[in-house]
């Protein structure tokens, strides 16, 4: 619904009409509904049928700014319980006149802001890393802009992407100088096509529920696939760096699922504020210090650029050495960030931040029976502090008990049942949201340290195998929630067994395959088998009406 005496930017349109991401939507003199908002449509037209036109309608008659047929139905279809999404429209114009003088003036103010130019500055993301910024989005707007003037979609060029950045591993798998050269070339345009996709998606409103997917997914899939480029180049000039690939591939994740739960815990908490946090808001005043710290983190454009420069430059041994040390320090920098805010602000978490980190955890079936039947532990703390022990255990069991030892087994039953004890209560605590990451941080470890041990040929390669699958189905996990939808399905984390399964799992092969060949087979069926179902699963719901129509922006700065 568009009033006839509309005076606006055409993008102002495009923004209150065409994004799908949202049931209703309105900028003023005009509406529109989707499928889902259309029974509310319907209903505000009849509850404004026979009423004055001047008059607010709406069961509380509330008086409105948009006094036109469209925004006075908004304001009703807000009043009956349907949300109408109403964008920032900046300097962009979307005005009705009453009389011809305003008519002059909305003119004007239309004629002197330039629309493609807006339009172009609100495709780049509001906050991202320093390379991003000022060595990519400067020229990749542009190309998103080609990219929508030809009729190509963002998951194209999402696809292409990916494609580079596979052409890129298999360069870097070549072991040559040429091929390490072309690796980070290609490596840097698959970035620059990330970076476009996105753009490509906020210039056009083209949101979709495959894009969300595809967005989320194929970042990962292109990074842990040139680890592996790079780890099969190395082999080829005699250097066997898989546990370094396996060790970058699990630090980057744990990063990752440290950030998904902390923010998952405090994003809807009450009084959610600290010293701390009021101290990182005073530093977001001084320029030069948001840069320097949106660097320290070490974000995906200067992760990457790091990567490529390196690999051109220098061997894959020290590509690896230089994202351990560089994503360490990000790691240690952002964590302890987040214990501060959280040991000294005062916040009460919701249910559904306890139900989130409950979800996140990725709890099996020995771990939910051990919470349901056995003891709940007390105190504030118990739950982190119980998941860490289970962690080290497990972890320093694989690490000091001799290969194939029964001891690797007797730890995994024991860190099942303290997984299960730790997640016995609501995580409502204030460190509760290192639940998640001790369980990532000891599964992918214990893999990393047994296959390392093992001293079987292809061991370290199927388990990257193994762990890029696992980290899969705990990504998808985090896109879920974030959408809205919840986790996947129990039946599923079920059938993959949950963190403390898989672990128990793993460390029963060891055991029972002690330095034999059958160890890296079984690794790899594991792995297939998990990948399958996960796989199978996750585009099922992602391609499923169900699927959250939202775009991703991909890694934070």
């Amino acid at each position: 619904m568009v009033d006839p005496r509309f005076v606006g930017h055409v993008h102002a349109l495009r923004l209150g009409l065409t994004d799908p991401r949202f049931p209703a939507a309105a900028v003023p003199g005009a509406l529109t509904a989707q499928p889902e908002a259309r029974p509310a449509l319907a209903s505000a037209l009849d509850a404004a049928a026979g009423t004055d036109a001047d008059a607010p309608t709406g069961p509380s008659a509330v008086p409105v700014a948009d006094r036109t047929v469209p925004g006075r139905i908004a304001v009703t279809m807000d009043a009956g319980g349907t949300a109408v999404q109403r964008p920032e429209l900046g300097s962009l114009v979307a005005a009705v006149p009453v009389d011809e003088p305003e008519r002059e003036a909305a003119r004007s103010a239309r004629d002197a802001v330039d629309d493609e130019a807006v339009r172009l500055r609100s495709a780049v993301k509001a906050h991202d890393g320093f390379f991003t910024t000022f060595f990519i989005s400067p020229y990749s707007r542009y190309i998103a802009r080609w990219c929508a003037r030809r009729g190509l979609t963002p998951n194209q060029v999402t696809t292409a992407s990916l494609l580079t950045a596979l052409i890129a591993a298999g360069s870097a798998a070549t072991g040559t100088r040429g091929g390490y050269v072309a690796a980070g070339v290609l490596l840097l345009l698959s970035f620059v096509l990330d970076c476009t996709d996105g753009q490509l998606a906020r210039y056009s409103l083209q949101y979709s529920t495959m894009g969300a997917w595809l967005d989320a997914t194929f970042d990962r899939a292109k990074e842990y696939a040139y680890y592996a480029g790079l780890a099969l180049g190395a082999a080829r000039g005699g250097d066997d760096v898989w546990a370094l690939a396996l060790g970058a591939m699990v630090l980057q994740a744990c990063r990752h699922v440290i950030d998904f739960s902390f923010n998952e815990a405090n994003h809807d908490a009450v009084a959610n504020s600290s010293p701390t946090a009021a101290l990182s808001d005073r530093l977001d005043s001084v320029g030069w210090t948001v840069w320097l710290r949106r660097m320290i983190v070490l974000p995906i454009g200067e992760r990457w650029a790091m990567i490529a420069v390196l690999t051109a430059l220098t061997t894959p041994r020290t590509v690896f050495y230089a994202l351990l040390i560089g994503c360490a320090f990000a790691a240690c920098y952002t964590t302890a960030g987040r214990l501060l805010r959280s040991l000294t602000r005062k916040a009460e978490r919701t249910d559904r931040a306890a139900r989130a980190l409950a979800e996140l955890a990725d709890s099996g079936p020995l771990a939910q029976f051990v919470a349901a039947v056995g003891p709940r532990l007390g105190g504030s703390w118990s739950a982190p502090a119980t998941a860490l022990l289970a962690g080290v255990l497990m972890v320093a069991s694989a690490l000091s008990q001799p290969f194939g030892s029964w001891h690797t087994i007797l730890a995994a039953v024991v860190y099942a049942m303290l997984s299960g004890m730790a997640v016995s209560r609501p995580l409502k605590g204030a460190l509760d949201w290192l639940v998640p990451p001790a369980f990532r941080a000891a599964e992918y470890c214990t893999v990393l340290v047994l296959a390392a041990r093992s001293d079987v040929q292809g061991a370290l390669p199927a388990a990257f195998g193994l762990v890029s699958a696992v980290a899969y189905h705990h990504y998808d996990t985090v896109y879920r929630i974030r959408g809205g939808t919840g986790a996947p399905p129990r039946w599923l984390v079920r059938t993959i067994g949950g963190h403390e399964g898989r672990t128990l799992v793993v460390a029963v092969l060891a055991t029972v395959f002690t330095r034999h060949a059958a160890f890296t087979v079984a690794l790899t069926t594991l792995a297939a088998a998990v990948a399958l179902v996960v796989l199978v699963e996750s585009i099922r719901f992602w391609v499923s009406s169900g699927a959250p129509a939202v775009h991703d922006e991909g890694e934070t700065a």
